[in-house]
């Protein structure tokens, strides 16, 4: 899927839960994948997750959400 995504070379992507599904060791290699291609291609990503200590490593900016508003936003 990754793959597939950055074959249109985008400048923004939406990661809705992307490592979810997934055991610990195999999120951990696609969260430092998705890092990496972030460095390399400077691609910008709107990382949706419930696990607030992934969203924090991921993140440059935090906002969290409850019934569809933003609650709290912190860079991090």
């Amino acid at each position: 899927m990754i793959a597939r995504i950055l074959s249109l070379n985008p400048k923004f992507i939406v990661a809705d839960e992307p490592t979810s599904m997934l055991d610990v060791s195999v999120q951990a290699q696609i969260l430092n994948l998705l890092k990496d291609l972030q460095k390399k291609y400077g691609v910008s990503y709107l990382f949706i997750s419930h696990d607030l200590e992934v969203a924090e490593w991921m993140s440059d900016e935090i906002a969290i959400m409850h019934k569809g508003k933003i609650v709290e936003r912190k860079k991090v």
